[in-house]
């Protein structure tokens, strides 16, 4: 296999921001085909991409010689299905967030990857930035110390417009709502840097928008280390934000305000002591994170694929995310904290979806 990778991308949405990656990433993918069912989304990526074949039939893509890669961008339901027809073909995969409907289906793809040539990796691309770059250094190299408390928030806007897309908004099809759509990214950047918790209490609210799956929500953890975290995350913020603030041994550590830039830099890095911002300094002196967002997950998968090693993000830290979500979704439901890890035998593990009135409901009910 040549080391220049040939990827289809299916799915035209956030998948355009997939192809300007690759495109810009040009000496290590060929962007050979492209599918979707709107046959204008097909035309436009065509005349901006340059593209050689598109299709609306992912069987067709997938039955297709010549392509090593297959990217998927579509809507969260369609997401099992063609990754099992990705890896059964041989290929490798990338799929966007969040990756499956239940553990039980992450368990499948796992092995479903483990009986393929193909490997599979999904989005965190939030991770891919300058400054959580540099502190997840200073975590790796015990510079940091032990984390005490982390708070984590989401406050994004989404209104009538943005459930104007049928898929959204409904278990059925989104899989969920802040906490597996939009929450996601940011709460995998806490398990990144801190780890995954042991306990999950949480309370979830539909106020904003008449959904069917949750847009406000509150969340209390305490991690394997003994660190304690909040989240909270809501649709109907009038200003967007993303912030993260996490208390460590040595230093505390902000990320700036952007809401979808989270990684990006500026962070603030305070040390707890005129040594501490020695050993900081040390620690990064001609450290490189690196690019950015797509094109830095993208790379890092080449990289990857080329050489053997690793995968930056792994099945393992989709199951994470998700088991955090299966969690959130229980404890809210039942009024109890659930404790981790979850297995075959949780009530959840087939579904997180809630039970009917688990979520409490202030916003118009889209389901009458």
């Amino acid at each position: 296999m040549s080391d220049r990778l040939r990827v289809a991308v299916v799915g035209l949405g956030i998948g355009f921001q997939h192809l300007t990656a690759y495109r810009d990433l040009g000496d290590r993918f060929e962007i050979a085909a492209v599918c979707d069912t709107d046959a204008g989304k097909l035309g436009l990526a065509k005349l901006l991409f340059g593209i050689p074949f598109t299709t609306e039939r992912f069987d067709e893509l997938v039955a297709r010689d010549g392509i090593d890669v297959i990217d998927i961008c579509t809507p969260p339901v369609a997401h099992v299905p063609m990754l099992r027809a990705a890896l059964a073909a041989g290929r490798h995969a990338i799929c966007e967030k969040p990756l499956a409907g239940s553990l039980a289906d992450v368990d499948e793809l796992a092995r479903c990857e483990a009986a393929s040539k193909g490997r599979l990796m999904p989005i965190f691309q939030y991770r891919f930035g300058r400054g959580i770059a540099r502190l997840r250094r200073l975590v790796a190299e015990g510079v940091a110390g032990r984390c005490h408390l982390a708070t984590v928030e989401t406050a994004w806007t989404r209104g009538a417009d943005y459930y104007a897309v049928p898929w959204r908004g409904r278990f059925e099809s989104e899989l969920g709502g802040v906490c597996v759509s939009h929450a996601i990214h940011a709460h995998d950047l806490l398990y990144w840097l801190c780890g995954p918790p042991r306990s999950v209490f949480a309370r979830l609210a539909t106020r904003v928008n008449p959904i069917e799956s949750e847009d406000c929500a509150v969340v209390a953890l305490e991690l394997e280390s003994g660190a304690l975290a909040t989240l909270s995350a809501t649709l109907g913020s009038a200003r967007e934000i993303s912030r993260l603030r996490l208390c460590f041994e040595h230093l505390v550590a902000e990320s700036s305000l952007a809401p979808y830039t989270p990684g990006a830099e500026p962070w603030t890095i305070t040390p707890a002591s005129a040594e501490a911002q020695r050993r900081i300094d040390d620690c990064l002196a001609g450290f490189d994170p690196g690019a950015e967002g797509y094109p830095g997950q993208i790379a890092a998968f080449h990289a990857a694929i080329t050489t053997g090693a690793a995968l930056p993000v792994t099945i393992a830290d989709a199951r994470a995310s998700l088991e955090l979500a299966t969690a959130i979704y229980h404890s809210s439901e039942t009024g109890r904290p659930v404790e981790l890890p979850i297995g075959a035998d949780h009530p959840k593990y087939a579904g997180w979806r809630p039970a009917e009135g688990a979520i409490r409901r202030s916003a118009p009910d889209s389901r009458r």
